[in-house]
């Protein structure tokens, strides 16, 4: 929620969405290109794990699926699973100063009553989607027969695991900053669990247990402590040419140059779904098939160059006044 001074003050970003990513210079926005920045700057080369570990077959080739976890994640998890498990929140979350900024976010009001009479058509939504997952979880123990999860297990378990605990109001203590206290109605069992859905379950569970076993390597800085900004400003930046997080393919320059999207022009750039109504505005520094890198206008405390994903997103050109 608005105001995010870190975002706003410290990288001049008006970006809504979460969760941003700061290598030295270079800010990521969305998990669809943080995970492709992360999996770039720590190599499994260099002793780093993966969220793509190697899936070898029977004739010993490698199969590469990051593709098909890439769309798995992308276009079934954060949009009709992420829809359903929304449609889970309690109607008291939406009563809160939260849902005046939700109704701000995604461009309309949003009505708590007609949001609470929704929940028993959402909890069939949910149960289809089990319903979709439950014959190839019951088969392996993984989404994609990998040694380890991959990003298709990740994105899966965090979206049942999140929909699962709000349904039941953990975390909205959290996620209304304090206007909405923890607890409610467990109205999630009654699709999910152990007796309707034992693949399912039985993965979810094992994912869990794999998480557990790995060290946690987070550090948590209390907020009074700005000593990473400095850290940040005295990093160098990146040179254009290597801007890029690398694709399968070179951008197709022909097709951008057609839409006037050519390094130096203003452009607006905004998730095709929520959060619309704030776009990034900027100059296009560097644009490739999966990815575009801008600067804005306003200096914040950082000089930064920010990257945003082209899926899920529109990129525009704007009338530089508009900046």
């Amino acid at each position: 929620m608005l105001p995010r001074p870190v975002l706003t003050s410290t990288f001049a970003l008006p970006y809504r969405k979460i969760p941003v990513l700061a290598i030295g210079r270079q800010i990521y926005c969305d998990t669809s290109l943080i995970i492709e920045a992360l999996e770039h700057y720590f190599p499994v080369s260099a002793g780093w794990g993966t969220v793509y570990p190697k899936f070898v077959r029977v004739d010993d080739e490698e199969w590469v699926y990051k593709g098909l976890a890439r769309g798995f994640a992308s276009f079934w998890v954060d949009r009709p699973l992420f829809r359903t498990t929304t449609g889970l929140v309690p109607s008291s979350v939406w009563y809160s100063p939260f849902g005046t900024d939700r109704s701000q976010l995604i461009g309309h009001t949003l009505s708590p009553s007609k949001l609470a009479a929704k929940v028993p058509a959402n909890l069939s939504y949910l149960d289809l989607h089990l319903s979709l997952l439950e014959p190839t979880l019951k088969s392996g123990t993984w989404v994609i027969p990998t040694p380890a999860p991959s990003l298709a297990d990740l994105s899966l378990y965090y979206q049942l695991r999140w929909g699962t605990d709000i349904a039941q109001g953990k975390g909205v203590y959290n996620l209304t900053g304090g206007n909405v206290e923890e607890g409610g109605e467990d109205v999630v069992s009654q699709v999910w669990n152990e007796q309707r859905y034992p693949g399912t379950w039985k993965w979810f569970h094992a994912f869990e247990a794999h998480i557990a076993s790995l060290p946690d390597l987070e550090t948590t800085v209390p907020e009074s402590d700005t000593s990473w900004i400095s850290a940040l400003q005295k990093s160098e930046p990146l040179p254009d040419h290597l801007l890029l997080v690398p694709a399968a393919v070179e951008g197709n320059s022909k097709l951008d140059t057609q839409r006037g999207l050519v390094p130096g022009v203003a452009v607006s750039v905004a998730p095709d779904d929520t959060g619309r109504d704030d776009p990034t505005l900027g100059t296009l520094v560097k644009i490739g098939v999966e990815e575009v890198v801008i600067k804005t206008k306003n200096k914040g405390e950082v000089d930064v160059r920010i990257h945003l994903p082209r899926l899920g997103f529109t990129v525009k050109i704007v009338d530089r006044s508009r900046l």
